[in-house]
């Protein structure tokens, strides 16, 4: 009897264990996978490194990025665009694939968070010094404020410091935040208004003033797995490996904030 009792537990043992190696088997050593990210532009060098590490781990997944801004990724989404994650640099740009129902509200978190800064040309002599000062510049670069996150909260800053309406004429609209740090790279404008993440990025500019938290909307990176994507277990891990502290100190590495 005890022999039997023994065999019968051991069965037992075996099935709960094989069914465990079946589901893990779906993330780590299934089919391959290829799974598309829509990005903030300005996560673009940190997620080439966070893709390097989870690829690593996960042989089987395979990520694409869609980078652009945020508001132009959520039209897509909006209109059924194939995507499996979405990872937002504007709050108000995610909140409405919740709104629409493209995202669910479990499968959404608030990743890192940033900062916007004044930036000039690294050689530069215009005396520009801080936002105050833009109203001597000529030319005034910022991302177009419907669709680019940075552009909004750029706006919402010189707005706050009362000198928009000084500006406003000289201002030159970049389609995502990279076109703007090119322009400042290149002297086609005096001053642009970045992220910090990709002022920091490049050798050919400075940082010549922050923006204070009060000036602007809080700054902050949500993502979320798409409801119509066709991977959702896949995307379910790369969800949560942008949760996990490997992702995170990567993030930070890039001049991200942590919530």
């Amino acid at each position: 009897m005890a022999k039997r009792i023994l065999l019968f537990l051991g069965m037992i043992g075996l099935l709960i264990i094989g069914g465990c190696s079946s589901n893990n088997g779906q993330i780590g050593k299934g089919k391959k996978v290829e799974l598309t990210i829509s990005a903030a532009a300005s996560l673009q060098d940190a997620l080439a490194d966070i893709k390097k590490e989870f690829e690593s781990k996960h042989k089987n997944l395979t990520l694409t990025f869609n980078f652009g801004a945020s508001g132009a990724l959520q039209q897509q989404i909006s209109q059924g665009a194939p995507v499996d994650l979405f990872f937002s640099a504007a709050e108000d740009k995610f909140q409405q694939l919740i709104k629409d129902g493209s995202i669910a509200e479990k499968d959404r978190r608030n990743i890192v968070g940033n900062e916007i800064v004044l930036i000039v040309p690294k050689d530069s002599s215009n005396n520009i010094a801080s936002f105050q000062d833009l109203t001597k510049a000529n030319k005034i670069s910022i991302g177009t404020p419907s669709s680019v996150p940075a552009g909004m909260y750029g706006k919402e800053t010189l707005e706050k410091l009362q000198i928009w309406k000084d500006v406003e004429n000289k201002i030159v609209f970049g389609k995502d935040v990279r076109q703007v740090l090119n322009y400042v790279e290149t002297g086609n404008v005096d001053a642009g208004i970045v992220y910090k993440t990709d002022a920091l990025l490049s050798e050919k500019v400075r940082i010549i003033a922050i923006a204070e938290d009060s000036t602007h909307s809080p700054i902050i990176y949500p993502a979320g797995i798409v409801k119509n994507s066709k991977h959702y277990q896949q995307a379910k891990a790369f969800f949560d490996y942008l949760q996990g502290n490997q992702a995170m100190d990567i993030l930070k590495k890039y001049g991200f904030k942590g919530l």
